[in-house]
């Protein structure tokens, strides 16, 4: 059974940092890309960012490039958000994901697990 438990979400103000985490179980990490999502209450559930197994190769939502940088572990099945300079407007619950392919990976329809996501506040 694949889970994924995220974790390291909080409230912050604004200017602040966080660092997300996701650990997996049940699947061969090295071989899956992963994604984080975010939703804010009322909105769809929106890519941030993304890391592709078999490049390496990263991907960003246009509004936190420069802010936010998605990494890997693969000898610790985990994937870290590091969420700098944090705005209001980043306030979401954040759902990491797992997909088993190196593209289309920057739409949530591209994955085929989920996390139960954390919460992240940032105050202005």
């Amino acid at each position: 059974q694949v889970q994924l438990v995220e974790s390291g979400g909080g409230l912050v103000q604004a200017g602040g940092s966080l660092r997300l985490s996701c650990t997996a179980s049940g699947l061969t990490f090295s071989t899956y890309s992963m994604g984080w999502f975010r939703q804010a209450p009322g909105k769809e559930r929106d890519f941030a960012a993304a890391i592709s197994w078999s490049t390496g190769n990263t991907y960003y939502l246009d509004s936190v490039k420069g802010r936010f940088t998605v990494s890997r572990d693969n000898a610790k099945n985990t994937v870290h958000l590091q969420m700098n300079n944090l705005k209001p407007e980043d306030t979401a619950v954040y759902f990491c994901a797992a997909s088993p392919r190196s593209s289309y990976i920057t739409s949530r329809y591209g994955y085929d697990y989920w996390g139960q996501g954390t919460q992240v506040t940032v105050s202005s």
